[in-house]
C-alpha cells in the first residue's frame, strides 16, 4: 500500500514536472530579429558640453508662482536657438504659456498624420539640507569622468537636448520629413503640466491635429533591475497611472486635555481610526493588464526558477505576487495605490483639537476611477469612525489612468524596431509608468501614447532620479541622440498606401 502510495506521488510530481516545462518552452521569445543599423558620428564631448550649459541654468517650476525663474526659462529658449541654428531656420517656434516651446517641423505629404516628441524644460529643487552630499555641485553641469552632473541632467534635459541635437544633425543633411514633426517642451511638468503640456495639446486640438504617435519621457532601459534577467530590457512605458488626492476633514468638540471624551470620538482618534482602515484596507492587486503583459514578454528570457516561475503563473501566481507587492516599484504596477501624506491637527499639548484633517494620495490603475475611489473612501471612513459627519474632496489636479496604447500596433513595433536598432541585444517589453508624465494630455488627440527615455539605469543610478548626483553618461546621451535620430528617420515617413 505504501509503495504503491509513494509511486503514486512520484508518478504526480513527474508529471506536474513535466506541465511547468512544457509551459515554460511553449512560451518562447517575444523579441523581434532586427540588425543594427550602422553607429551614428556623435561628438560625444560636444554634446555633453551643450547639456552642460542647459544644466546649468536653473529651471525650476513653481505652482503658486507661474513666473517664478522666468529669467532661466529664457536663457535656456536662447540657448536652444543659439545652440540650434539650423533647426531654428527651418522649424516653425511658438512660445505657449509664456514659458513653453512648440516647434513644427512641417511635412512633405500633407495627408499623412504628424508625429510629436515631448520633453520638458523644469526640474525639481534640491531637497534642502541635501546640497552639500551632492558630488558636484546641483547646478554646475560638471562634465567629469564621462558624465554630466546636475539636476536636469537625466529628467529631463537630456532627452530634450538630444532631441534638437539628433533634428539639427537631420536639417543640416537635407532630410526632409514626410510627416510634419512636432516637438513640445513644457516648463511645468513637474507640477502637473497645465500651463505648458496642457495647453499645447488644447492647442493642437482647436488646430484639427490627430498624432500617429507621441513619444514622451518614462520608463527606462534597465540593467541588473529585474532579478533573473542577465540583460538589458528597454520598458515602454504603454499607460500611465492617473493621479488623485483626496482631503479628509474630521470634526469634534474642542477642549481640555484633562476632560477627554469618550474613547475613540476625540478628532485625532477619529481621524486615526479612519487612516488606518483606508490603509489598512487599500485596493486588490493582480498580474493582470500592462503588468500582465510586461512578465508575459519578460518570462522566456528569464533565468533559472523566475522563467519557469513566471511561465506558469496558474500555479505560481500567489508566491510571484506576493515577492512583487514586497518592492515599493513592482507592488506599484500591480495595483492603485494609496499613501498617506499630510496629517495636521492640534497647535498645544494641552488642548484637544475641535479639528483633524489629512490627504491621501492615490495613483490610480488603468481601470480604477476617481469616483469610484471616493465612493470607497467615504465608505471606509464611515466605516472607521461610526460617524458621517467628516468632509471628502478631492484636491485640483485628479486626474484618470491613461488610456492603454496597443501593443500589436505599427507604431509600438516602430518603437520595438528602432530600439533593438540602436541598442543591439536589449529586450523591449511595454509596462507602465507609475509617475505622472506631460504626455498625458495628449489622450484627446492620439491613441498611440509612449512614455520612454532610451536612459540606461542599474540599481544604483535609480535614486539619482529627483534625487541626489543625478547624471547621465556622455556615451549615453550620444545614444539618445543616435535613438531619436533613427526614429525620426524611419519613424517620419508616410505609411505606404
Amino acid at each position: 500500500m505504501l509503495k504503491k502510495l509513494s509511486l503514486g506521488l512520484l508518478a504526480v510530481v513527474l508529471l506536474l514536472a513535466a506541465v511547468l516545462a512544457f509551459n515554460t518552452w511553449r512560451k518562447g521569445s517575444r523579441q523581434i530579429d532586427v540588425a543594427p543599423v550602422a553607429k551614428l558620428q556623435v561628438d560625444e564631448a560636444g554634446v555633453a558640453a551643450r547639456l552642460s550649459e542647459a544644466v546649468r541654468l536653473r529651471t525650476i517650476s513653481s505652482r503658486d508662482d507661474a513666473a517664478l525663474n522666468a529669467d532661466q526659462f529664457a536663457q535656456l529658449h536662447k540657448l536652444l536657438q543659439e545652440r540650434f541654428p539650423k533647426a531654428h531656420a527651418q522649424l516653425k517656434r511658438e512660445v505657449v504659456g509664456d514659458l513653453s516651446l512648440l516647434y513644427t517641423w512641417q511635412g512633405s505629404n500633407p495627408k499623412a498624420q504628424p508625429i510629436l516628441l515631448m520633453a520638458h524644460q523644469d526640474v525639481v529643487p534640491v531637497a534642502a539640507g541635501t546640497e552639500k552630499d551632492w558630488a558636484e555641485e546641483a547646478f554646475s553641469g560638471k562634465v567629469k569622468d564621462g558624465f554630466v552632473w546636475g539636476r536636469g541632467a537625466w529628467d529631463d534635459k537630456g532627452n530634450l537636448m538630444a532631441q534638437m541635437e539628433a533634428v539639427e544633425l537631420l536639417v543640416a543633411s537635407g532630410y526632409q520629413p514626410e510627416r510634419t514633426v512636432y516637438l513640445a517642451y513644457g516648463a511645468d511638468e513637474e507640477i502637473g503640466g497645465m500651463r505648458g503640456a496642457a495647453r499645447i495639446a488644447a492647442l493642437l486640438k482647436e488646430r484639427n491635429v490627430r498624432l500617429d504617435f507621441v513619444i514622451d519621457e518614462g520608463l527606462l532601459i534597465t540593467e541588473g533591475v529585474l532579478p533573473g534577467l542577465s540583460k538589458p530590457a528597454a520598458l515602454i512605458g504603454v499607460a500611465e497611472k492617473g493621479y488623485l488626492s483626496v482631503v479628509l476633514k474630521m470634526a469634534a468638540v474642542p477642549g481640555h486635555s484633562s476632560m477627554p471624551p469618550p474613547k475613540g470620538t476625540s478628532a485625532i482618534a477619529m481621524m486615526s481610526a479612519a487612516l488606518k482602515r483606508i490603509d489598512d484596507e487599500q485596493l486588490p492587486g493582480g498580474i493582470r493588464g500592462v503588468a500582465g503583459e510586461m512578465f508575459a514578454t519578460i518570462a522566456p528570457e528569464m533565468n533559472g526558477f523566475s522563467r519557469v516561475a513566471l511561465s506558469n503563473l496558474w500555479l505560481f501566481g500567489p508566491m510571484v505576487q506576493k515577492q512583487l507587492e514586497a518592492g515599493a516599484s513592482t507592488n506599484a504596477m500591480l495595483r492603485t495605490t494609496t499613501a498617506l501624506t499630510i496629517v495636521n491637527a492640534g497647535n498645544k499639548e494641552n488642548v484637544l483639537p475641535g479639528r483633524a484633517e489629512a490627504t491621501v494620495n492615490f495613483r490610480l490603475l488603468p481601470g480604477d476611477t476617481k469616483e469610484q475611489i471616493m465612493e470607497r473612501m467615504k465608505g471606509q471612513v464611515k466605516a472607521a469612525t461610526g460617524s458621517e459627519k467628516f468632509e471628502l474632496f478631492a484636491l485640483p489636479g485628479a486626474v484618470d489612468a491613461s488610456k492603454v496604447t496597443p501593443t500589436d500596433s505599427a507604431q509600438y513595433a516602430l518603437l520595438n524596431r528602432t530600439i533593438r536598432e540602436v541598442f543591439p541585444g536589449t529586450l523591449v517589453t511595454p509596462g507602465l509608468m507609475i509617475g505622472a508624465t506631460d504626455s498625458i494630455h495628449f489622450g484627446d488627440i492620439s491613441d498611440h501614447i509612449f512614455k520612454f527615455s532610451p536612459v540606461r539605469a542599474k540599481p544604483e543610478d535609480l535614486p539619482r532620479f529627483h534625487g541626489t548626483n543625478e547624471r547621465i553618461a556622455a556615451a549615453n546621451l550620444a545614444e539618445l541622440i543616435r535613438f531619436y535620430h533613427r526614429l525620426l528617420t524611419v519613424g517620419a515617413k508616410a505609411p505606404q498606401s
